[in-house]
Protein backbone atom coordinates (compact mmCIF):
# COMPACT_ATOMS: atom_id res chain seq x y z
CA UNK A 1 0.00 0.00 0.00
CA UNK A 2 1.34 2.96 -1.27
CA UNK A 3 0.43 6.14 2.36
CA UNK A 4 0.76 8.31 4.20
CA UNK A 5 5.47 9.99 2.14
CA UNK A 6 8.10 9.48 -0.57
CA UNK A 7 11.08 8.27 0.79
CA UNK A 8 9.04 7.82 4.18
CA UNK A 9 6.58 6.51 6.77
CA UNK A 10 4.56 8.16 8.25
CA UNK A 11 4.42 9.23 11.97
CA UNK A 12 2.68 7.72 15.05
CA UNK A 13 1.29 11.33 15.53
CA UNK A 14 -2.37 12.20 14.93
CA UNK A 15 -4.07 8.41 14.20
CA UNK A 16 -1.88 5.53 14.78
CA UNK A 17 -0.51 5.08 8.89
CA UNK A 18 0.56 3.36 8.37
CA UNK A 19 1.64 7.79 5.78
CA UNK A 20 -0.35 10.00 5.12
CA UNK A 21 0.62 9.85 5.04
CA UNK A 22 0.79 12.87 8.53
CA UNK A 23 1.94 10.34 6.14
CA UNK A 24 1.00 8.35 5.41
CA UNK A 25 -0.12 9.92 5.63
CA UNK A 26 1.68 10.41 6.96
CA UNK A 27 -1.48 7.63 5.16
CA UNK A 28 -1.54 10.64 5.72
CA UNK A 29 -0.59 9.86 6.75
CA UNK A 30 1.30 9.64 7.70
CA UNK A 31 3.28 6.02 9.35
CA UNK A 32 7.22 4.80 13.81
CA UNK A 33 6.31 3.64 17.01
CA UNK A 34 5.28 5.86 19.34
CA UNK A 35 7.11 6.96 22.26
CA UNK A 36 5.47 7.01 25.77
CA UNK A 37 2.27 8.32 25.94
CA UNK A 38 1.86 8.49 22.07
CA UNK A 39 -0.13 6.04 20.28
CA UNK A 40 2.11 4.23 18.01
CA UNK A 41 2.12 0.44 17.26
CA UNK A 42 4.86 -1.51 15.47
CA UNK A 43 4.23 -0.06 12.21
CA UNK A 44 3.24 3.11 11.69
CA UNK A 45 -0.18 3.89 13.08
CA UNK A 46 -2.08 6.56 12.13
CA UNK A 47 -3.71 7.95 9.09
CA UNK A 48 -3.29 11.28 7.35
CA UNK A 49 -1.27 12.25 9.73
CA UNK A 50 0.03 9.28 10.76
CA UNK A 51 0.70 6.79 8.42
CA UNK A 52 -1.11 3.64 7.14
CA UNK A 53 -4.08 2.92 7.25
CA UNK A 54 -5.79 3.08 10.42
CA UNK A 55 -3.47 0.92 12.28
CA UNK A 56 -0.33 -0.37 10.37
CA UNK A 57 1.27 1.38 7.78
CA UNK A 58 2.82 4.11 5.94
CA UNK A 59 5.40 4.68 7.98
CA UNK A 60 8.50 2.08 8.67
CA UNK A 61 7.99 0.09 12.01
CA UNK A 62 10.27 2.92 13.54
CA UNK A 63 11.54 3.59 17.12
CA UNK A 64 10.50 7.15 17.16
CA UNK A 65 7.32 8.86 16.45
CA UNK A 66 7.07 11.86 18.13
CA UNK A 67 8.31 10.94 21.15
CA UNK A 68 9.40 7.76 20.55
CA UNK A 69 12.92 6.93 20.69
CA UNK A 70 15.74 8.53 19.48
CA UNK A 71 14.97 8.38 16.16
CA UNK A 72 12.47 8.05 13.61
CA UNK A 73 11.63 4.17 11.80
CA UNK A 74 11.08 5.56 8.19
CA UNK A 75 9.16 7.84 8.84
CA UNK A 76 6.98 10.39 7.11
CA UNK A 77 6.96 13.79 6.33
CA UNK A 78 4.09 15.28 7.90
CA UNK A 79 3.85 13.84 11.54
CA UNK A 80 1.18 14.73 13.82
CA UNK A 81 -1.41 13.66 11.46
CA UNK A 82 0.09 17.00 8.97
CA UNK A 83 -0.87 16.32 4.99
CA UNK A 84 -3.09 13.92 3.77
CA UNK A 85 -1.22 10.76 4.31
CA UNK A 86 1.46 9.48 6.35
CA UNK A 87 3.25 11.71 8.64
CA UNK A 88 6.68 11.76 9.71
CA UNK A 89 7.91 10.78 13.02
CA UNK A 90 10.52 12.96 12.67
CA UNK A 91 14.51 12.56 12.34
CA UNK A 92 14.64 13.00 16.08
CA UNK A 93 10.82 12.16 17.79
CA UNK A 94 10.20 15.90 17.96
CA UNK A 95 12.54 19.11 17.39
CA UNK A 96 15.04 18.40 20.54
CA UNK A 97 16.26 20.93 23.05
CA UNK A 98 18.86 21.82 20.74
CA UNK A 99 17.16 23.41 17.98
CA UNK A 100 14.92 26.17 20.22
CA UNK A 101 14.16 23.97 23.26
CA UNK A 102 11.13 22.39 21.83
CA UNK A 103 11.38 19.62 24.17
CA UNK A 104 13.76 17.38 26.00
CA UNK A 105 14.41 13.74 25.73
CA UNK A 106 12.08 12.46 27.97
CA UNK A 107 8.78 11.48 27.55
CA UNK A 108 7.31 14.07 28.97
CA UNK A 109 9.36 16.62 26.93
CA UNK A 110 8.62 15.23 23.78
CA UNK A 111 4.86 15.21 24.21
CA UNK A 112 5.23 18.80 25.35
CA UNK A 113 7.09 19.65 21.30
CA UNK A 114 4.07 17.58 19.93
CA UNK A 115 1.19 19.57 21.58
CA UNK A 116 3.54 22.79 20.63
CA UNK A 117 3.52 21.89 17.25
CA UNK A 118 -0.05 20.72 16.88
CA UNK A 119 -1.41 23.72 18.86
CA UNK A 120 1.20 26.00 16.11
CA UNK A 121 -0.85 24.31 13.09
CA UNK A 122 -4.38 24.42 14.54
CA UNK A 123 -3.98 27.74 15.07
CA UNK A 124 -2.80 29.02 11.97
CA UNK A 125 -5.14 31.36 10.10
CA UNK A 126 -3.57 30.02 6.82
CA UNK A 127 -1.89 26.63 5.55
CA UNK A 128 -1.35 24.40 2.61
CA UNK A 129 -2.85 20.88 3.66
CA UNK A 130 -4.44 20.79 7.39
CA UNK A 131 -3.85 17.36 9.27
CA UNK A 132 -6.32 15.53 11.42
CA UNK A 133 -4.16 15.63 14.62
CA UNK A 134 -4.84 18.93 14.34
CA UNK A 135 -8.62 18.00 14.73
CA UNK A 136 -10.21 17.47 18.07
CA UNK A 137 -12.73 14.49 18.75
CA UNK A 138 -15.93 16.73 19.29
CA UNK A 139 -15.50 18.47 15.82
CA UNK A 140 -14.81 15.05 14.20
CA UNK A 141 -17.90 14.05 15.34
CA UNK A 142 -19.49 16.75 14.74
CA UNK A 143 -18.62 16.30 11.03
CA UNK A 144 -19.85 12.99 11.27
CA UNK A 145 -23.15 13.88 12.78
CA UNK A 146 -24.01 16.09 9.77
CA UNK A 147 -22.93 14.01 7.30
CA UNK A 148 -25.24 11.15 8.97
CA UNK A 149 -28.14 13.79 8.91
CA UNK A 150 -27.82 14.29 4.84
CA UNK A 151 -30.75 11.59 4.07
CA UNK A 152 -28.18 10.36 1.51
CA UNK A 153 -25.83 8.47 3.27
CA UNK A 154 -28.84 6.46 5.38
CA UNK A 155 -28.17 8.09 8.21
CA UNK A 156 -31.12 6.95 9.73
CA UNK A 157 -30.79 3.61 9.06
CA UNK A 158 -29.34 0.77 11.29
CA UNK A 159 -25.82 0.70 12.48
CA UNK A 160 -24.02 -2.30 10.36
CA UNK A 161 -23.28 -5.74 12.58
CA UNK A 162 -20.62 -7.40 10.87
CA UNK A 163 -20.05 -5.20 7.54
CA UNK A 164 -23.60 -4.90 6.44
CA UNK A 165 -25.80 -1.89 5.54
CA UNK A 166 -23.66 1.06 5.07
CA UNK A 167 -20.61 -0.68 4.60
CA UNK A 168 -22.21 -2.70 2.20
CA UNK A 169 -23.56 0.78 0.38
CA UNK A 170 -19.76 1.52 -0.01
CA UNK A 171 -18.53 -1.36 -1.23
CA UNK A 172 -21.19 -1.60 -3.81
CA UNK A 173 -20.04 2.12 -5.05
CA UNK A 174 -16.20 1.70 -4.79
CA UNK A 175 -17.10 -1.38 -7.19
CA UNK A 176 -19.18 0.76 -9.48
CA UNK A 177 -16.65 3.77 -9.39
CA UNK A 178 -13.74 1.07 -10.23
CA UNK A 179 -15.30 -0.54 -12.63
CA UNK A 180 -15.20 -3.73 -10.94
CA UNK A 181 -17.31 -6.71 -10.19
CA UNK A 182 -17.22 -6.30 -6.30
CA UNK A 183 -16.21 -5.14 -3.60
CA UNK A 184 -14.68 -6.05 0.10
CA UNK A 185 -13.63 -3.21 2.99
CA UNK A 186 -11.13 -3.48 5.02
CA UNK A 187 -10.03 -2.14 8.73
CA UNK A 188 -6.54 -1.37 6.58
CA UNK A 189 -4.78 -1.74 3.44
CA UNK A 190 -2.55 -3.53 4.73
CA UNK A 191 -4.73 -6.23 5.66
CA UNK A 192 -6.72 -6.15 2.21
CA UNK A 193 -2.64 -5.88 0.06
CA UNK A 194 -1.38 -9.06 1.89
CA UNK A 195 -4.77 -10.89 1.16
CA UNK A 196 -5.05 -9.97 -2.41
CA UNK A 197 -1.49 -10.87 -2.83
CA UNK A 198 -2.35 -14.39 -0.80
CA UNK A 199 -5.26 -15.35 -3.09
CA UNK A 200 -3.35 -14.80 -6.21
CA UNK A 201 -0.49 -17.00 -5.12
CA UNK A 202 -3.10 -19.82 -4.22
CA UNK A 203 -4.93 -19.21 -7.77
CA UNK A 204 -1.53 -18.67 -10.02
CA UNK A 205 0.45 -21.38 -8.25
CA UNK A 206 3.96 -18.99 -7.70
CA UNK A 207 4.24 -17.67 -4.45
CA UNK A 208 6.53 -15.00 -5.93
CA UNK A 209 5.69 -11.06 -6.41
CA UNK A 210 7.31 -8.65 -8.12
CA UNK A 211 7.68 -5.34 -6.36
CA UNK A 212 9.19 -2.26 -6.70
CA UNK A 213 12.02 -2.05 -3.71
CA UNK A 214 10.40 0.98 -2.39
CA UNK A 215 6.75 0.37 -2.67
CA UNK A 216 4.72 0.42 0.22
CA UNK A 217 4.14 -3.80 0.14
CA UNK A 218 8.58 -3.61 1.03
CA UNK A 219 9.00 -0.49 3.11
CA UNK A 220 6.08 -0.03 5.57
CA UNK A 221 4.62 -3.73 6.17
CA UNK A 222 6.94 -5.07 8.27
CA UNK A 223 7.40 -7.94 5.12
CA UNK A 224 4.31 -9.23 6.10
CA UNK A 225 4.25 -11.13 2.76
CA UNK A 226 6.83 -13.16 3.44
CA UNK A 227 6.57 -13.69 7.17
CA UNK A 228 2.79 -14.28 7.45
CA UNK A 229 1.77 -15.68 4.09
CA UNK A 230 5.40 -17.29 2.84
CA UNK A 231 5.42 -14.97 -0.10
CA UNK A 232 8.39 -13.81 -1.37
CA UNK A 233 9.66 -11.16 -3.71
CA UNK A 234 11.95 -10.42 -7.19
CA UNK A 235 12.80 -6.89 -7.87
CA UNK A 236 11.90 -5.16 -11.49
CA UNK A 237 14.34 -2.24 -10.66
CA UNK A 238 15.80 -0.36 -8.18
CA UNK A 239 15.46 2.57 -9.89
CA UNK A 240 13.62 5.41 -8.16
CA UNK A 241 10.86 5.27 -10.47
CA UNK A 242 7.98 2.78 -11.84
CA UNK A 243 9.52 -0.30 -13.46
CA UNK A 244 9.34 -0.36 -17.28
CA UNK A 245 7.39 -3.34 -19.85
CA UNK A 246 11.20 -4.21 -20.29
CA UNK A 247 12.53 -4.66 -16.85
CA UNK A 248 9.39 -6.93 -16.25
CA UNK A 249 9.69 -8.91 -19.59
CA UNK A 250 13.51 -9.51 -19.20
CA UNK A 251 13.36 -10.97 -15.27
CA UNK A 252 15.13 -14.33 -14.66
CA UNK A 253 12.65 -16.08 -13.03
CA UNK A 254 8.56 -16.89 -13.06
CA UNK A 255 6.44 -14.24 -10.62
CA UNK A 256 2.71 -15.03 -10.13
CA UNK A 257 1.74 -11.28 -9.69
CA UNK A 258 3.33 -8.06 -10.66
CA UNK A 259 1.97 -5.53 -7.81
CA UNK A 260 2.47 -1.82 -8.95
CA UNK A 261 1.84 1.12 -6.54
CA UNK A 262 0.48 4.41 -8.71
CA UNK A 263 1.89 6.70 -7.52
CA UNK A 264 5.22 5.10 -6.41
CA UNK A 265 5.31 7.09 -3.18
CA UNK A 266 8.83 6.69 -1.72
CA UNK A 267 10.22 7.88 -4.61
CA UNK A 268 8.39 11.13 -4.60
CA UNK A 269 4.59 10.27 -5.91
CA UNK A 270 5.73 9.36 -9.49
CA UNK A 271 3.79 7.77 -12.22
CA UNK A 272 4.67 6.08 -15.21
CA UNK A 273 2.97 7.65 -18.33
CA UNK A 274 -0.17 5.85 -19.57
CA UNK A 275 1.44 4.43 -22.19
CA UNK A 276 4.04 2.87 -19.98
CA UNK A 277 1.66 1.28 -17.95
CA UNK A 278 0.16 -0.33 -20.78
CA UNK A 279 3.16 -1.57 -22.16
CA UNK A 280 4.30 -2.55 -18.53
CA UNK A 281 0.62 -4.55 -17.42
CA UNK A 282 1.30 -6.17 -20.99
CA UNK A 283 4.31 -7.40 -19.99
CA UNK A 284 3.49 -9.32 -17.37
CA UNK A 285 0.19 -11.11 -18.89
CA UNK A 286 3.17 -12.09 -21.61
CA UNK A 287 4.82 -13.78 -18.69
CA UNK A 288 1.45 -15.36 -17.42
CA UNK A 289 1.13 -13.11 -14.21
CA UNK A 290 -1.48 -11.27 -13.03
CA UNK A 291 -1.40 -7.73 -12.14
CA UNK A 292 -2.19 -5.94 -8.55
CA UNK A 293 -2.62 -1.89 -8.22
CA UNK A 294 -1.55 -0.83 -4.96
CA UNK A 295 -3.95 2.10 -5.51
CA UNK A 296 -4.03 3.80 -1.97
CA UNK A 297 -3.85 7.17 -3.42
CA UNK A 298 -5.08 5.98 -6.90
CA UNK A 299 -7.89 8.42 -6.72
CA UNK A 300 -5.82 11.28 -7.58
CA UNK A 301 -3.96 9.87 -11.05
CA UNK A 302 -6.81 10.47 -13.51
CA UNK A 303 -5.37 13.92 -14.10
CA UNK A 304 -1.80 13.03 -14.87
CA UNK A 305 -2.87 9.46 -16.55
CA UNK A 306 -5.84 11.52 -18.24
CA UNK A 307 -8.11 8.62 -18.23
CA UNK A 308 -11.52 8.11 -15.37
CA UNK A 309 -11.01 5.70 -12.73
CA UNK A 310 -12.52 2.83 -15.16
CA UNK A 311 -10.24 2.55 -17.53
CA UNK A 312 -7.41 2.57 -15.28
CA UNK A 313 -8.66 0.12 -12.90
CA UNK A 314 -9.41 -2.22 -15.78
CA UNK A 315 -6.03 -2.30 -16.41
CA UNK A 316 -5.33 -4.69 -13.03
CA UNK A 317 -6.64 -7.77 -11.65
CA UNK A 318 -7.38 -6.61 -8.40
CA UNK A 319 -7.13 -3.24 -7.18
CA UNK A 320 -6.69 -2.36 -3.83
CA UNK A 321 -7.39 1.79 -2.71
CA UNK A 322 -7.47 3.72 1.09
CA UNK A 323 -10.26 6.20 2.06
CA UNK A 324 -8.36 8.49 4.63
CA UNK A 325 -5.54 9.19 2.36
CA UNK A 326 -6.53 11.78 -0.20
CA UNK A 327 -10.24 11.28 0.31
CA UNK A 328 -10.35 12.74 4.12
CA UNK A 329 -11.80 9.60 5.67
CA UNK A 330 -11.23 8.47 9.25
CA UNK A 331 -9.32 4.56 8.67
CA UNK A 332 -10.22 1.73 5.76
CA UNK A 333 -9.70 0.42 2.76
CA UNK A 334 -10.95 -1.54 -0.39
CA UNK A 335 -10.14 -4.60 -2.23
CA UNK A 336 -12.04 -4.66 -5.88
CA UNK A 337 -11.60 -7.55 -8.38
CA UNK A 338 -13.70 -10.59 -9.82
CA UNK A 339 -16.65 -11.94 -7.70
CA UNK A 340 -14.89 -14.97 -6.94
CA UNK A 341 -11.48 -13.33 -5.65
CA UNK A 342 -13.53 -10.77 -3.13
CA UNK A 343 -15.40 -13.71 -1.45
CA UNK A 344 -12.11 -15.41 -0.75
CA UNK A 345 -10.72 -12.20 0.08
CA UNK A 346 -14.00 -11.67 2.71
CA UNK A 347 -12.86 -15.59 4.31
CA UNK A 348 -9.51 -14.49 4.83
CA UNK A 349 -10.50 -10.58 6.17
CA UNK A 350 -12.16 -12.94 8.94
CA UNK A 351 -9.41 -15.59 9.62
CA UNK A 352 -6.93 -12.35 9.93
CA UNK A 353 -9.63 -10.68 12.53
CA UNK A 354 -10.80 -8.13 10.14
CA UNK A 355 -14.41 -9.23 10.46
CA UNK A 356 -15.06 -6.14 12.87
CA UNK A 357 -18.60 -5.67 14.66
CA UNK A 358 -19.22 -2.19 13.71
CA UNK A 359 -17.44 0.15 11.11
CA UNK A 360 -19.90 2.71 10.51
CA UNK A 361 -18.31 5.88 11.47
CA UNK A 362 -15.48 4.59 9.03
CA UNK A 363 -17.31 3.96 6.16
CA UNK A 364 -19.96 6.99 6.79
CA UNK A 365 -16.60 8.88 6.46
CA UNK A 366 -15.62 6.98 2.96
CA UNK A 367 -18.87 7.86 1.21
CA UNK A 368 -18.69 11.47 2.59
CA UNK A 369 -15.32 11.53 0.82
CA UNK A 370 -16.20 9.88 -2.21
CA UNK A 371 -18.55 12.59 -2.52
CA UNK A 372 -17.28 16.15 -1.47
CA UNK A 373 -13.36 15.05 -2.06
CA UNK A 374 -12.65 12.59 -5.01
CA UNK A 375 -14.09 15.68 -7.31
CA UNK A 376 -12.09 18.00 -6.11
CA UNK A 377 -8.83 15.78 -6.39
CA UNK A 378 -8.16 17.41 -10.00
CA UNK A 379 -7.78 21.04 -8.46
CA UNK A 380 -5.79 19.66 -6.12
CA UNK A 381 -3.13 18.32 -8.72
CA UNK A 382 -3.77 21.50 -10.66
CA UNK A 383 -2.99 23.75 -7.76
CA UNK A 384 -0.04 21.45 -6.52
CA UNK A 385 1.91 22.13 -10.00
CA UNK A 386 1.58 25.77 -8.86
CA UNK A 387 2.93 25.97 -5.78
CA UNK A 388 5.62 23.47 -6.82
CA UNK A 389 6.95 25.68 -9.15
CA UNK A 390 6.75 28.84 -7.06
CA UNK A 391 8.11 26.71 -4.32
CA UNK A 392 11.13 25.94 -6.44
CA UNK A 393 11.62 29.24 -7.52
CA UNK A 394 11.60 30.69 -4.46
CA UNK A 395 14.58 28.85 -3.25
CA UNK A 396 16.72 29.73 -5.77
CA UNK A 397 16.15 32.77 -5.54
CA UNK A 398 16.52 32.95 -1.44
CA UNK A 399 20.05 31.52 -2.17
CA UNK A 400 18.60 28.57 0.01
CA UNK A 401 21.64 26.09 -1.86
CA UNK A 402 20.80 23.01 -2.94
CA UNK A 403 17.56 22.26 -2.72
CA UNK A 404 14.56 20.34 -5.09
CA UNK A 405 10.91 20.23 -5.70
CA UNK A 406 10.73 16.46 -6.56
CA UNK A 407 9.17 16.33 -9.30
CA UNK A 408 9.38 19.64 -10.80
CA UNK A 409 6.16 19.06 -12.42
CA UNK A 410 4.37 16.82 -9.69
CA UNK A 411 2.31 13.46 -10.73
CA UNK A 412 -0.47 14.09 -8.44
CA UNK A 413 -1.49 16.55 -5.66
CA UNK A 414 1.58 15.20 -3.77
CA UNK A 415 5.45 16.08 -3.98
CA UNK A 416 8.63 15.45 -1.94
CA UNK A 417 10.78 18.94 -0.73
CA UNK A 418 14.51 18.61 -0.56
CA UNK A 419 16.61 21.46 1.31
CA UNK A 420 20.41 21.26 3.20
CA UNK A 421 19.43 21.81 6.72
CA UNK A 422 19.08 19.44 9.50
CA UNK A 423 15.61 18.03 9.75
CA UNK A 424 15.36 19.34 13.44
CA UNK A 425 16.15 22.80 12.21
CA UNK A 426 13.35 22.74 9.77
CA UNK A 427 11.04 21.46 12.06
CA UNK A 428 11.61 24.29 14.85
CA UNK A 429 11.34 27.11 12.00
CA UNK A 430 8.14 25.86 10.65
CA UNK A 431 6.76 26.02 14.52
CA UNK A 432 7.92 29.30 14.93
CA UNK A 433 6.39 30.58 11.64
CA UNK A 434 3.17 29.30 12.53
CA UNK A 435 3.36 30.68 15.98
CA UNK A 436 4.35 34.06 15.42
CA UNK A 437 2.57 34.47 11.83
CA UNK A 438 -0.02 32.09 11.92
CA UNK A 439 1.17 30.91 8.57
CA UNK A 440 1.73 26.90 8.27
CA UNK A 441 4.07 26.35 5.15
CA UNK A 442 5.91 22.72 5.83
CA UNK A 443 5.07 20.18 8.80
CA UNK A 444 7.37 17.31 9.68
CA UNK A 445 10.86 16.93 8.05
CA UNK A 446 13.25 13.86 7.78
CA UNK A 447 16.64 13.16 6.68
CA UNK A 448 16.40 9.81 4.36
CA UNK A 449 19.69 10.54 2.77
CA UNK A 450 22.93 11.67 4.27
CA UNK A 451 23.15 14.10 7.47
CA UNK A 452 22.37 17.66 7.53
CA UNK A 453 19.83 17.24 3.83
CA UNK A 454 15.90 17.07 4.77
CA UNK A 455 13.04 16.18 3.33
CA UNK A 456 9.42 16.78 3.71
CA UNK A 457 6.28 15.64 1.78
CA UNK A 458 3.72 18.66 0.54
CA UNK A 459 0.05 17.86 0.48
CA UNK A 460 -1.83 20.27 -1.77
CA UNK A 461 -5.29 20.20 -0.66
CA UNK A 462 -8.58 22.29 -0.37
CA UNK A 463 -6.32 25.04 1.94
CA UNK A 464 -4.23 25.43 -0.67
CA UNK A 465 -6.16 26.77 -3.44
CA UNK A 466 -6.33 30.50 -1.73
CA UNK A 467 -2.67 30.20 -2.09
CA UNK A 468 -1.42 32.37 -4.75
CA UNK A 469 2.50 31.86 -6.12
CA UNK A 470 3.45 35.05 -4.87
CA UNK A 471 1.47 33.81 -1.23
CA UNK A 472 4.21 30.73 -1.81
CA UNK A 473 7.27 33.16 -2.24
CA UNK A 474 6.66 35.30 1.05
CA UNK A 475 6.23 32.39 2.80
CA UNK A 476 9.28 30.85 1.80
CA UNK A 477 11.02 34.09 2.73
CA UNK A 478 9.98 33.86 6.37
CA UNK A 479 10.29 30.36 6.48
CA UNK A 480 13.76 30.54 5.22
CA UNK A 481 14.63 33.60 7.77
CA UNK A 482 13.44 31.58 10.64
CA UNK A 483 16.14 28.72 9.55
CA UNK A 484 19.23 31.16 8.89
CA UNK A 485 18.80 32.58 12.34
CA UNK A 486 18.57 28.92 14.10
CA UNK A 487 21.45 28.01 11.93
CA UNK A 488 23.60 31.00 13.35
CA UNK A 489 22.45 30.65 16.65
CA UNK A 490 23.64 26.67 16.50
CA UNK A 491 26.70 27.96 15.29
Amino acid sequence: MADETGGAGSGAEGHTDQVADDADDAEDTVEATGAPGETGGTDSTGGDGGGADGCTGDGKAGTGGDGGGTTSGKAGTDGDGGGTDGGTSGTDGGTSGTTGGTGGTDGDGKQAARARRIAAWHGSERTLAHGPAEGRIADRLAALALTADDPSYGGDGWVDVYGDGVVEELERRVATLLGMEAAAFFPTGTMAQQIALRCWAGRTGVPVVAVHPLAHLEVHERDAYLTVSGLRAVRPTSEPRPPTAEEVRDLDEPFGTLALELPLRDAGFVLPSWEELVAVVEAARERDAVVHFDGARLWECTAHFGRELPEIAALADSVYVSFYKSLDGISGAALAGPESLVAEARAWRHRYGGQLFQQWPAALAALAGLDRELPRLPSYVAHARVVAEALRKAFTAAGAGWSRVHPEVPHTHQFQVWLPYPAAVLDEAGVRLAEETRTTLFRRWQEPGPPGLAMTEVTVASPALEWTAEDVTAAVDAFLARVRELMRRDG
